[in-house]
């Protein structure tokens, strides 16, 4: 009798623990099992036999109908920023016996109704949005007929969800002010997606910090970009074609700035002589270019840990209040940055 007990309170950790895998391995395997070797996807099957584990929904706790499982939507899963984050959310989630299920919205055509289905099925227990873009409505009339939410990185203030994000603004702001204190007047930014809150942010610290130095805006000096590193080869090759292009520029992520780098060795520029390039994230790649890039850095692992944190007091019908909760970011000083030459 003590066996069964012990069986039917099996959790993802314990088979993750008995295959010696990850819990996100193992969330692979039962979900999308043609994602996973066959081997890795054998000892997946083996383990949830051996411990008893039952990853559908009959295996919830009859007590209170959980499925100890969130749910995590991730605007592309190929951006390295967002590794970091990720794994905050799942080691947090694993200390309180959670599994963490994640959803690409960069495939968000194709994925939309199979989120749907396991928030209309209650297949998970609550969600995390790493992006303000998701592929359902999550308005505040339709809220009501949704798990509990919480959003890490992005803000969006119309969705008045629970929010755990660095002041985007102030951030940008700063990282412009000190590339026109190494004394650069012509400086470019390489922007996010017009749709995206945080890419608005970062742009309004941008002029606004022109402003304080007396610059005037130039819109022919700001590219707009996807976030990949076409898009930072793409608009580097943009402004530095101007009659006048820029002697610095202040690039939304990271992955476009290194975009942006390689782009201006294959023109022949040197980085930082002939033009300083500022990145956005502190993603480890940044640490390694070359030269190494000056950005601004998000504590990444920091913001999924504390988000998954606000759920689960959530979950544990603690009452939250929806607003912003803002961690610190920093300035990194690298080689990519430097005076602008006579």
């Amino acid at each position: 009798m003590e066996d069964k007990r012990n069986m039917s309170a099996a959790t993802m950790k314990d088979v993750a623990e008995k295959a010696g895998v990850s819990t996100a391995t193992v969330s692979r395997a039962l979900m999308n099992p043609e994602k996973v070797s066959a081997s890795t996807r054998q000892k997946v099957e083996q383990a949830v036999m051996a411990v008893g584990y039952s990853p559908h929904a009959l295996s919830r706790s009859a007590r209170r109908n959980e499925s100890r499982t969130i749910l995590v939507i991730v605007p592309d899963i190929c951006d390295p920023f967002f590794a970091d984050v990720i794994q905050g959310i799942e080691r947090t989630a694993a200390e309180h016996d959670y599994l963490v299920l994640l959803g690409d919205c960069a495939q968000q055509s194709q994925q939309e109704k199979t989120f749907v289905n396991l928030i209309v099925t209650k297949q998970i227990d609550g969600m995390l949005l790493l992006g303000s873009n998701v592929p359902f409505d999550a308005s505040k009339e339709e809220q009501r007929n949704l798990p509990p939410m919480v959003m890490a990185n992005e803000f969006a203030p119309e969705l008045e969800l629970p929010t755990v994000h660095i002041d985007n603004l102030t951030a940008a702001f700063e990282a412009v002010l000190y590339l026109y204190e190494l004394g650069h007047h012509r400086i470019g930014c390489i922007a996010g997606p017009e749709h995206m809150p945080l890419s608005n942010y970062r742009l309004q610290g941008y002029v606004q910090a022109l402003r304080r130095c007396g610059i005037a805006e130039d819109k022919s000096y700001v590219a707009r970009g996807n976030f990949t590193y076409e898009a930072g080869a793409q608009a580097l090759a943009t402004l530095m074609s101007l009659p006048q292009p820029p002697t610095a520029i202040f690039c939304h992520s990271d992955v476009m700035a290194i975009g942006a780098l390689s782009q201006a060795k294959r023109m022949g520029l040197r980085v930082p002589e002939d033009v300083s390039l500022m990145g956005f994230d502190d993603i480890k790649l940044s640490q390694y270019s070359d030269p190494p890039l000056t950005t601004v850095a998000q504590p990444r692992y920091q913001l999924g840990r504390e988000a998954m944190l606000l759920l689960l007091e959530q979950l544990q019908s603690h009452s939250v209040q929806s607003g912003s909760r803002l961690l610190e970011s920093e300035l990194v000083i690298r080689g990519s940055t430097s005076a602008p030459k006579r």
